[in-house]
């Protein structure tokens, strides 16, 4: 997994030091970058070529620091659902994570990784925008939140990934927006997104927008180099809020997963006296 297009070429494709300067015979090589789809279709045709018995697939991942630590990651695999090789790909990357998902062909788990990174960077500088328009406006961040939660505004990236400091203690943003998913590789995917929907003529109305919105965070002396959801300061956000609103909130999300473990827990102890 390397960040560019232009790593991904240099990785397989240098003449004398690159993966296809080896004797490839009939390995599967999987590449779990997020890159453009044209790059990848390139490398894939360059081992075919050369190796026709090896195997090239694309198989970006989304889930994270939190994802990878925790051992639930989404992999999105640029096969079809009976590729030959489906099996042993969704044994090995299910190791890694929770989710494989053949994604009908060559370079279309590519696609998907994209189409999910568009998606959910548009929710961060919306969650951000929203959450600074109640807070703003006299609301206690964790009394929107909780709204949020269970309304139609829920989203993993509010409750797990809350651009606003404090309110997921494990998030990037309650640790000065330090790990995470930097700024300019959300810039470079969204941008690849936007590339892709041109590229087959979908029009969008919130693209260059949002690719502003990361270009100028990638670039913000305050902002560049940390976790993209540092989007919220850029808008202006109320980083140090708690001081506005001292009362301790409950947060719905928190109390959800704590139900749920318990349940599972019972659950577990209930089948083992069976």
């Amino acid at each position: 997994m390397v960040p560019e297009g232009s790593h991904v070429r240099s990785v397989y494709l240098t003449d004398d030091k690159g993966v296809l300067a080896s004797d490839l015979g009939s390995k599967i090589l999987i590449d779990c970058s997020t890159i453009d789809t044209g790059t990848s279709l390139e490398v894939r045709d360059a081992v075919a070529e050369k190796y026709p018995k090896a195997s090239f697939y694309d198989a970006p991942v989304s889930g994270g620091v939190m994802g990878a630590e925790k051992g639930s990651l989404t992999f999105m695999l640029g096969c079809k659902q009976d590729d030959h090789n489906v099996d042993l790909l969704t044994t090995l990357l299910s190791l890694m994570g929770g989710n494989v998902f053949p994604c009908g062909g060559a370079s279309l788990g590519l696609t998907a990784k994209l189409c999910n990174n568009y998606t959910s960077g548009l929710i961060a500088i919306a969650v951000s925008e929203a959450m600074n328009i109640g807070m703003k406006s006299g609301m206690d961040p964790r009394v929107l939140a909780n709204i949020f939660h269970t309304s139609t505004a829920q989203s993993s990236i509010l409750d797990d990934w809350n651009p606003v400091p404090g309110l997921c203690p494990d998030a990037p943003a309650s640790k000065g927006y330090k790990g995470g998913f930097r700024v300019q590789l959300m810039k470079k995917d969204f941008g690849l997104a936007v590339d892709t929907a041109d590229r087959v003529g979908v029009k969008l109305a919130l693209g260059d927008a949002g690719l502003q919105v990361y270009q100028d965070a990638s670039t913000d002396e305050k902002c560049k180099d940390l976790d993209s959801r540092v989007v919220y300061r850029l808008l202006g956000g109320n980083e140090d809020w708690r001081k506005d609103f001292p009362e301790e909130v409950e947060m719905k999300k928190d109390a959800t997963k704590k139900a749920l473990e318990i349940g599972k827990k019972q659950m577990a102890e209930s089948g083992k006296k069976k």
